[in-house]
C-alpha cells in the first residue's frame, strides 16, 4: 500500500507543513503496515531539496515534468493528484491545511469520490476501522469522524506532530501527466512579505490588539516577537482601523494559524 502526500512550497523551499503531512503520513502508515510514503511535488525545486524529504519518511518523491508555472494552479494540482492515485492505486491522501490545499483537496475527492476530513489534529485510529479526529466550531470543540469508503483525504492541521529527522534520502522519479484546462487559471502575480516568518507557518504568534492604545506602542509586540523568533499578528479591529496591515488580522475572518504558543496582548473577544 502506497500513502500519497501533496508538498507545497515557494520560491524555491518547501514549506515546514508539508514536512509535518509527510512524518503524519509516515506514521500512519507504521500503523497500517507495509505502507510506502510518496510525496508529489509540482514546480521546480533543487534535487537536494527534494532527496531531504527522505529525512522526514518519504521513500519516493514525484516531480511532474514541464509544472515549473502551474504549481499555484488550483484545477493542474487537482487534476495531477487525481490522475496519480487512480493509476497507482493509491487511496489514501494526505496534506496539510492552507488555503490553497483546501480547494485542491476538495478536488480530488470529486473527481475520485473520495470521503474528505479537514482540520485532523491527530493520527488515525486504525484499530476497528478508520477513525479520525477533527476539530469544529473553529477550534471551539473536537469531533471523531469514521471513514467508511476505500479513498480517503485527509488535511491536517499545522503542529500537530513533531518533525523527527533521519538521515535517508528520497528517490527521485519524474512522472509526465497532461493537464487539461490551464488556459481558465491565470496568476497575474504574487506578493511576498519581505523580512516576516509568516502566519501561516509560524510556530510561535505575537498578536496585538486595540489595549495597545495606538499604532506608536506596536514595538512592544515587535520586540517580543524578535526575541522570541515569533510571528506578529493583530485582531480585525486593529487591522480595521489601520494601525498594522491586513495580512497580520489572525482569526476566523483572517489568517488562520496553528502555532505551538501564541501570546495574545491587549486582545478581547471570541476563542479564535
Amino acid at each position: 500500500m502506497s500513502i500519497l502526500v501533496f508538498v507545497e512550497g515557494s520560491e524555491g523551499e518547501l514549506k515546514k507543513s508539508s514536512k509535518e503531512a509527510i512524518a503524519y503520513a509516515n506514521e500512519t502508515g507504521k500503523k497500517i503496515g507495509d505502507t510506502e510514503i510518496i510525496a508529489v511535488v509540482v514546480g521546480k525545486y533543487d534535487q537536494s531539496i527534494l532527496e531531504s524529504l527522505g529525512n522526514y519518511g518519504a521513500s519516493k518523491v514525484l516531480t511532474v515534468k514541464d509544472s515549473d508555472n502551474i504549481d499555484q494552479q488550483i484545477g493542474a494540482c487537482a487534476d495531477i493528484l487525481a490522475e496519480i492515485m487512480q493509476s497507482q492505486n493509491i487511496s489514501l491522501l494526505i496534506m496539510t491545511k492552507s488555503s490553497f490545499s483546501d480547494n485542491v483537496g476538495g478536488r480530488v475527492a470529486g473527481k475520485i469520490e473520495a470521503s474528505i476530513v479537514s482540520n485532523v489534529v491527530s493520527l488515525p485510529d486504525v484499530s476497528s476501522g478508520f477513525m479520525v479526529k477533527k476539530s469544529i466550531f473553529t477550534g471551539k470543540a473536537f469531533a471523531t469522524v469514521s471513514v467508511s469508503t476505500n479513498k480517503k483525504v485527509l488535511i491536517i492541521k499545522k503542529n500537530i506532530i513533531d518533525l523527527r529527522l533521519d538521515e535517508n534520502l528520497a528517490i527521485i522519479e519524474q512522472i509526465e501527466i497532461a493537464v487539461k484546462g490551464l488556459e481558465k487559471e491565470t496568476i497575474t502575480g504574487k506578493k511576498k512579505i519581505e523580512g516576516e516568518i509568516l502566519l501561516d507557518e509560524a510556530d510561535i504568534v505575537v498578536s496585538g490588539g486595540r489595549g495597545l492604545k495606538g499604532p506608536e506602542n506596536w514595538g512592544i509586540i515587535e520586540d517580543l516577537a524578535k526575541a522570541l523568533g515569533a510571528a506578529t499578528g493583530c485582531s480585525k479591529p486593529v487591522s480595521d482601523i489601520g494601525w498594522r496591515p491586513h495580512h497580520e488580522h489572525v482569526g476566523q475572518t483572517g489568517v488562520k494559524v496553528s502555532p505551538n504558543l501564541y501570546i495574545a496582548v491587549g486582545i478581547s473577544g471570541a476563542i479564535q
